[in-house]
């Protein structure tokens, strides 16, 4: 499964990367987010409740992020299990073009999955997984901007 989209959030770069690092945006941001733990610069572990169709699961996993090029772009891997429900696992690329006081966001992710979720058919699959992408960035857009307000 492949996933991509770009996003227009209305603050500098900088200020995008440094909440794409903050555990606390993220796991704000996240649907479903339980728990977001920060181990170290590069390694996080995370634990979200997701509902697939008729799936539901409590997954626990771990991110490595790969600042490749900080603050234009970084990569992460990450993979979860969810018990019954089955495993997911992939790695997603985001780059971050400065527009001045605008940053657009581009990512290109790929994920597989297994188990049960792997039964419920990818197109049901495919879709809910970028509506969880769309409603994470929406909401990650608002929180960066409105936090760069507050500070500027």
């Amino acid at each position: 499964m492949e996933l991509n989209d770009e996003i227009l959030i209305k603050a500098p770069r900088d200020v995008v990367y440094a909440a794409l690092n903050d555990p606390e945006i993220l796991k704000h941001c996240i649907p479903g987010c339980e728990e977001l733990i920060k181990h170290s610069d590069t390694e996080l572990e995370a634990k979200v409740v997701l509902k697939i169709g008729p799936v539901k699961a409590r997954f626990g996993g771990n991110v490595t992020l790969n600042p490749e090029n900080p603050p234009e772009r970084f990569s992460l891997r990450g993979e979860g299990s969810g018990g019954a429900a089955g495993f997911a696992k992939g790695g997603a690329t985001v780059e971050l073009e400065d527009r001045g006081a605008e940053t657009l966001l581009r990512y290109d992710a790929k994920a597989e999955i297994g188990g049960k979720l792997a039964q419920l058919g990818s197109r049901l699959v495919q879709s809910t997984a970028k509506k969880l992408a769309a409603k994470f960035f929406a909401a990650f857009a608002e929180e960066v901007e409105s936090r760069d307000t507050i500070t500027a």
